[in-house]
């Protein structure tokens, strides 16, 4: 047998091996996000271990940021870095997180949740740029210096605008937007040839690709949280929100979606800005009307579980769900999707994957164009 080994030295990686001698006893740490506390995010290779059975005990799980995100929650695997499924996470006990597995092979890949690489970041905006319908303007750059991608699609006058990881552990927000981009640039379907007439759509695949390539949970480089700097972050900090703002006062929205993961709730669901100080009738009717033309579009979309719903004027205006509401009296939401499975419609093979994430993001134009005439 070959020497087993835990490494992470790649993109999006991050685990700490303290000691990896006992394929029964592989201890093993989470990485702190580079400049904050923030951790829960992890994504290692283990290697050398074909048909041995390993117990892997991540030892600082307990003081991860949602300690919630724990109960229930199975590990996502790979052999080939394309199909992820779900191996056995046997427990949560005295807060350390257990994974037990047997490899079939020499080399398997381990994460919180499927990782959406800075490869296929690049090879999703290559693609898409082959449609006529489509742009791309960088808008900025990153603390770091990478860039700061934004599509243009559509000729409507309606600006609705489409940003996805801010968080960057959060990768079932990137695809979301592939499944989003792909049938969006369908012209055999005719639900995104109007959507695409009557919009302009401004879509962020990427809000922090420094914390993506990092292995972050929820910071930039530079510690920042993106989404409580809505408002109040500098550009030496948080040049990311700055960027995305400035075109945005420019392109002004009648619609923003923020998309983001959940580490504990096992569903879908969207938060709007019910709590933001003068939140107008109008804001309400539509997205009341947006969330039940997606609930009823698709089954993997709820309206009954989520966020306790804001009271009046209590809303935390540095999110970017509340600061664009206020700031352009627009329809804004934050679409929230689980790192465990869809407890409404559990898969015990894959639970909440990239396939039906890319699905959900696909679905959602049905409940734009539900709404998009009365914003």
């Amino acid at each position: 047998m070959s020497k087993l080994l835990i490494s992470s030295a790649f993109d999006g990686g991050n685990i700490i091996a303290h000691d990896a001698s006992d394929a029964q006893n592989v201890r093993l740490a989470i990485r702190a996000d580079n400049a904050s506390d923030f951790y829960q995010w992890f994504y290692f290779r283990l290697s050398g271990a074909a048909n041995t059975p390993c117990r892997l005990v991540i030892e600082n799980a307990k003081d991860a940021a949602f300690e919630g995100g724990w109960q229930d929650y199975k590990a996502c695997a790979s052999y080939d870095r394309e199909s992820w499924f779900r191996i056995d996470t046997t427990d949560y006990v005295d807060g350390q997180l257990i994974i037990e597995v047997t490899p079939e092979l020499d080399s398997l890949y381990i994460a919180y949740f499927a990782p959406f690489s800075a490869e296929r970041h690049a090879d999703m905006i290559a693609e898409t740029l082959h449609h006529s319908d489509v742009s791309l303007e960088v808008i900025g750059s990153t603390v770091e210096g990478r860039d700061m991608d934004c599509l243009r699609i559509g000729t409507g006058e309606k600006n609705i605008w489409v940003i996805a990881r801010q968080h960057p552990g959060e990768t079932m927000a990137e695809w979301w937007i592939e499944g989003f981009l792909a049938r969006l640039l369908d012209d055999d379907d005719p639900v995104s040839r109007v959507m695409r007439e009557k919009t302009q759509f401004h879509i962020v695949p990427n809000m922090n690709p420094d914390g993506s390539f990092r292995g972050n949970l929820r910071t930039n480089a530079a510690g920042a949280n993106l989404n409580r700097e809505w408002g109040v972050g500098n550009i030496q900090s948080c040049p990311e929100v700055q960027c995305v703002t400035q075109s945005m006062n420019a392109n002004r929205p009648v619609m923003v979606m923020d998309v983001h993961g959940d580490e504990a709730l096992p569903y879908n669901f969207i938060a709007g800005a019910e709590g933001i100080p003068g939140f107008t009738k109008k804001q309400g009717k539509d997205l009341n009307d947006f969330k039940a033309a997606y609930a009823a579009i698709s089954p993997d979309f709820q309206i009954k579980h989520g966020y306790p719903v804001a009271a009046p004027g209590t809303s935390n205006m540095t999110y970017c769900t509340s600061f664009t509401a206020a700031e352009y009296n627009c329809l804004a939401m934050t679409l929230e999707m689980p790192f465990k499975d869809n407890a409404d419609l559990p898969d015990p093979v894959f639970g909440w994957s990239p396939e039906r994430a890319a699905r959900l993001g696909a679905a959602s134009l049905d409940a734009m164009l539900a709404v998009i005439d009365q914003l």
